[in-house]
């Protein structure tokens, strides 16, 4: 078993198919715990794999071999966007300048309070410097990380949990706010958590996915942009 083990392992088939059936229990799950946002499929599958590499001392190197098929995915995934962003486009011509003030506010905010609060927490160097980027789509958010002097690695790590947290809390913040426009529940999701907030938004609405993916696009935009002028300046100012 041991040797059959050791030859499977170091397929790429093989953690692609782990990382499906993964996903698929966590999306079984959601479903049967009525949708819940706490059942994240998301959170589930990323405990799944992390135990499963875990236990049989896997490398991430070789199992990314496989699941780099589903990573490439992310680009055709995110392009299909286009089509309920156009089936909204009438309802996004009227809310352009709202719009722009909230993504504004949402980025600065994400940024800084994230340096900010792990600053008082006694983070220094390179963490805090990878942590800047965190609300910006992956892509984004590591080439930042990385021209920034943080670590890509940890970055990446900070962006999903960034995006699964704000998937689980959304609706019940945004319940207990009375918020009620999905056009500003979506677009707040998709600034803050990104893709997978964005995934979480099309679950509950599509208004509130149309308008979390424009938010998630213009955030990384912004990000891009602004991060690596803003992030050194906040660090310096507090510490």
């Amino acid at each position: 078993m041991t040797e059959i083990w050791t030859y499977l392992s170091r397929e790429p088939l093989l953690w692609l198919t782990l990382t499906l059936i993964a996903y698929g229990i966590g999306d079984w799950a959601f479903k049967a715990a009525d949708r819940r946002p706490v059942v994240n499929p998301v959170l589930i599958a990323v405990a799944i794999l992390a135990v499963t590499l875990r236990l049989t001392n896997t490398p991430y190197d070789i199992y990314f071999r496989g699941a780099q098929f589903v990573h490439f995915m992310l680009g055709p995934a995110t392009v299909a966007l286009a089509v309920p962003l156009y089936a909204n486009l009438k309802g996004m011509k009227g809310a352009v300048l709202p719009m722009l003030a909230a993504l504004v506010a949402g980025s600065l905010t994400a940024m800084v309070s994230a340096v900010a609060i792990a600053s008082l927490l006694g983070v220094r160097g390179v963490t805090l410097l990878s942590i800047a980027p965190k609300s910006a789509t992956a892509p984004v958010a590591l080439g930042v990380s990385e021209a920034i002097g943080g670590s890509p690695t940890l970055t990446a790590v900070m962006v999903i949990l960034t995006g699964i947290t704000g998937a689980v809390i959304v609706t019940p913040l945004m319940n207990r706010l009375g918020v009620r426009d999905w056009r500003a529940r979506g677009f707040a999701l998709g600034v803050a958590a990104h893709g997978i907030g964005t995934a979480r938004a099309f679950q509950v609405n599509e208004t509130a996915g149309a308008f979390a993916g424009v938010g998630m696009g213009i955030n990384a935009l912004l990000t891009a942009l602004i991060a690596p002028v803003l992030a050194p300046l906040v660090i310096r100012l507090l510490t």
